[in-house]
């Protein structure tokens, strides 16, 4: 390395042979890293659009209908509240992350960088505020399943899982599907906490 290439490397300015990618004057990082950052978000924000419909349309289309006592009752996921409320936090998560992906997807595309950190604030505000979401609904929907499959005598609550096994058997699936939404959204946070705050590095001392 020149002279004139260690003094760049000791300021903290690539010498002109490492690819890098500016964030104003706080930080650089390796367009490696910088590519790899983006596929991966891609790919979580995709994975998340995916299974929250997924979870939705399951949820969505469970029901079954039993005759008890010549009395035919049909067991649809709008007779329990929290089961609505899942399908309403998988729907707007499924909408977020499909925005979201398209934002990835045209930063890919153009090979443009994050570097507002208003835009970097707004985007990570909202990943987490989706991320509590989706889980305070799964928590709601997981303890009413629990519930339905094994009752509560303390309130004389009795199980209905025995009764309507088919239903409760695809809202297990669609519980699940949030589920792995909901650690999708976490692990989105933590990506875009990571972007968010590499804006505030110096810089200093980096190739």
């Amino acid at each position: 390395m020149s002279q004139q290439g260690a003094a760049a490397a000791d300021n903290g300015v690539s010498p002109g042979n490492v690819p890098v990618c500016y964030y104003g004057g706080a930080g650089r990082v390796p367009a490696a890293m910088e590519r790899r950052v983006r596929a991966a978000e891609l790919f979580l924000r995709c994975a998340a659009c995916g299974l929250a419909v997924l979870a939705a349309a399951l949820l969505g289309a469970d029901r079954q209908t039993r005759v008890i006592f010549t009395i035919q009752k049909e067991a649809r996921f709008t007779d329990m509240q929290s089961l609505v409320f899942l399908v309403i936090a998988n729907g707007m998560a499924a909408c977020y992350s499909l925005l979201q992906g398209a934002r990835c997807m045209v930063s890919i595309l153009t090979g443009g960088v994050l570097i507002s950190r208003p835009m970097a604030w707004a985007i990570f505000s909202c990943d987490q505020v989706m991320a509590y979401f989706t889980i305070s609904a799964v928590a709601v929907a997981m303890e009413a399943a629990m519930i339905g499959k094994y009752g509560n005598m303390q309130f004389q609550w009795m199980k209905t899982c025995h009764l309507y096994k088919r239903f409760c058997a695809q809202a297990g699936g669609a519980v699940a599907c949030a589920v792995a939404v909901s650690l999708n959204m976490v692990c989105i946070s933590l990506l875009s906490a990571f972007n968010l705050f590499r804006l505030y590095g110096s810089g200093k001392g980096r190739k």
